[in-house]
């Protein structure tokens, strides 16, 4: 047929040239869509004459309104968009048209009608990679991370047209992690600067939480590939996730200065500046998000969880009752309000958790938050046995989720004693970074380390700021260092290092946590309970810092920890017997530590700072070398950020009602008060532990 005389299908009938210049309908709509991207006000104008031409044009119409959303006339846009989604299209073209609505209705701060427009678009053609890019990014949003992984996944199969790439995208969408990661490494070695197959190998390492290796696969993809955006994406959310903080918020700024509505970063920003203490900002970046996606709970349950470390309790109920009212299966958000400990829960909301926790196909983490909250619920109306059998149930499912071994555990805590001997001390003196500045306060999880904390930070030269990461993250790369070592833990490496590197890992320490200190404060706290574990590294590396034990009455600290939900880092306190012999273990490590380094470590008693707390504040600064000061005091006046489950107890005078808690719960707490032994019976006093010989496994 001569060109002059081509049609096309068009809506079942077919349309003659409508073009002189551009030749065939087709023609002309190609030229429009090449302009599309650098010349929107060129490619509307096209595509509106060819409307004038063919009235109605499905494809013109949606060159049209892509074009008026380049343009910024959202309205406009959504206006067509609406016209044409209600005509009846071929899929394809009707999950094109939904795919731009949803971008569409993303600018216009209408997250929640997005999320639904990019699910309808997925829906009519799988295979529509864009989509799936947008629907991970709006999901990414809502802090929906297994959502988005998978939306991700899925983009990434769809948009491959490489036989090996779609290979490992396909195992990755399995996950086959194994297989997708033999097919990329394979394909790096023959194109090591592909940045697709970097991208997707980085994706592998994240999924496996080796965050470090992910985030130096992404480094090299940016280094070939300035602007690549979705991998700069990737790798602020890794460094993200392996603590580099300033880092994350570095790229996150990047990323933002080129597409500052992108709401997906401003999620993630709000929630790396949690991290490091930036509670105003992030509060503002989780009430902008929430105009856009007000129907999202899970960013209802961020913005509720900003708000309640940052002493706004009122706010923060407010965002977790939105939470459940949007729904009330959501375990978590329940949870999230038991754990404020000064809330009470109405005979309503009750019975509402019983029916909730009942329903069918209830994620098994929700189910185990219900038991917890319920528990606390029945507690506060001393309904001792109810609470129990919550509490109980809520540890079982737990444990069932998480993988621990207290035999593994006993034997890291008697290594440490079997390495960090007086002898070793004594050969290492003065070895170290000097600086005086942290204030070290170990023990464990709801021991009154929040309140020692407290009354710390309400003293003028004090900082505080959280329970950091920073000393574990250390002894993780000492471990790695280790293992290249051809040795079994960092234990094993401690007795090597050279005086350089002790003093380099305290200047590490103090580099990193650096961006935690907000004032200028001499000293700050650092209250990571696990921290005991590392006492004698925490020694070598910062010889001047002050360490301080928190310890509580071992059945008022073992039965606090057990019927609180960890978001994680606590495996030992789902089951009685594991508790007890973890309880038993630390105050065997201490009393080594009491032994070989006298002096070196404060201890503070719960017990006693309630029955006279002027006199263990006066106590405490001497140690940390303070003058005393009223306000230390009225630590419940000081609005610092909290965050631990302690918060909102620290804002009150101190009280008596912690201290025998436990005793409505006594019945059933033999199997704990087995495990502790002599340490119960003795207490506050430290039993003699027998000599037993020490295991020396990997950990």
């Amino acid at each position: 047929m001569p060109r002059g005389n081509r049609g096309s299908r068009v809506g079942g009938f077919w349309v003659n040239a409508v073009a002189q210049v551009t030749g065939s309908l087709q023609q002309a709509l190609r030229h429009a869509g090449s302009a599309l991207a650098k010349h929107p006000r060129l490619a509307l104008e096209q595509s509106e004459e060819i409307l004038k031409v063919v009235p109605g044009h499905p494809d013109a119409e949606l060159l049209a309104a892509t074009a008026l959303r380049l343009l910024g006339r959202f309205d406009e846009s959504l206006q067509r968009l609406d016209a044409l989604c209600g005509r009846e299209l071929p899929a394809r073209q009707h999950a094109v048209a939904q795919l731009e609505s949803g971008l569409v209705l993303s600018a216009l701060g209408r997250g929640d009608e997005a999320i639904v427009a990019l699910r309808r678009a997925t829906r009519l053609a799988p295979e529509l990679a864009p989509a799936w890019n947008a629907l991970a990014q709006q999901l990414d949003a809502i802090g929906d991370e297994h959502g988005a992984a998978a939306a991700q996944t899925r983009f990434l199969s769809a948009a491959t047209r490489d036989p090996e790439l779609l290979a490992a995208a396909s195992a990755l969408a399995e996950n086959r992690i194994p297989d997708a990661e033999a097919l990329l490494r394979q394909r790096l070695r023959k194109t090591p600067q592909d940045t697709a197959a970097l991208r997707m190998l980085a994706e592998v390492a994240a999924r496996i939480g080796k965050y470090e290796d992910a985030s130096v696969l992404l480094a090299y993809c940016l280094e070939l590939a300035p602007a690549f955006d979705a991998a700069r994406a990737n790798y602020a959310t890794v460094l993200h996730r392996a603590n580099h903080p300033e880092e994350s918020l570095r790229q996150i700024d990047l990323l933002l200065a080129k597409h500052p509505s992108d709401a997906a970063m401003r999620n993630l920003k709000a929630a790396v500046l949690c991290r490091i203490g930036g509670y105003d900002e992030a509060i503002a970046l989780y009430d902008g998000l929430l105009l856009e996606y007000p129907a999202q709970p899970r960013l209802w349950l961020s913005c509720g969880h900003a708000l309640k470390t940052a002493g706004n309790t009122g706010r923060a109920i407010a965002a977790y009752r939105r939470c459940v009212e949007l729904d009330p299966s959501f375990g978590e958000a329940w949870w999230s309000l038991a754990n404020l400990k000064t809330f009470r829960f109405t005979p309503e909301d009750i019975a509402i958790m019983q029916r909730e926790a009942l329903r069918d196909g209830l994620d098994p983490e929700q189910r185990c938050q219900f038991e917890f909250a319920l528990g606390k619920a029945f507690e506060d109306a001393k309904r001792y046995e109810a609470a129990f059998a919550h509490y109980a149930r809520g540890n079982e499912q737990r444990r069932r989720q998480v993988a621990y071994s207290a035999e593994e555990c006993t034997a890291r805590l008697r290594r440490s004693q079997a390495v960090f001997t007086r002898e070793m001390f004594e050969a290492r003196r003065g070895v170290g970074c000097q600086a005086p500045d942290p204030i070290f306060v170990v023990g464990l999880p709801r021991s009154g380390s929040t309140l020692i904390e407290q009354i710390l930070s309400s003293h003028s030269q004090v900082e505080g700021t959280m329970e950091l990461p920073e000393v574990i993250g250390l002894t993780r790369e000492l471990k790695q260092r280790a293992e290249h070592e051809g040795l079994g833990s960092y234990h094993e490496l401690a007795p090597r290092l050279a005086p350089e590197d002790w003093r380099a890992l305290g200047e590490k320490y103090l580099e990193r946590t650096r961006i935690q200190r907000k004032t200028d404060a001499p000293f700050f706290v650092d209250k990571m309970p696990n921290n005991f574990q590392h006492v004698g590294l925490i020694h070598l590396m910062l010889p001047n810092a002050k360490i301080i034990d928190a310890r509580r009455h071992p059945l008022a600290c073992c039965f606090s920890a057990f019927k609180q939900y960890f978001a994680r880092g606590q495996s030992f306190s789902y089951e009685q017997a594991e508790l007890g012999r973890y309880y038993r273990d630390y105050v065997e490590l201490m009393a080594h530590y009491d032994a070989v380094l006298p002096g070196r470590v404060h201890r503070v008693f719960y017990e006693r700072m309630v029955e006279d707390t002027e006199t263990e504040v006066r106590r405490l600064l001497d140690y940390c070398g303070l003058p005393f000061e009223e306000s230390t005091l009225r630590f419940f006046e000081n609005r610092r950020a909290v965050r631990t489950a302690s918060s909102e107890q620290v804002r009150r005078p101190i009280y008596r009602d912690g201290v025998d808690h436990f005793r409505g719960f006594e019945p059933w707490l033999a199997p704990m008060a087995q495990a502790l032994g002599s340490v119960l019976s003795s207490y506050p006093d430290v039993p003699r532990f027998d000599a037993e010989p020490v295991a020396v496994l990997a950990s």
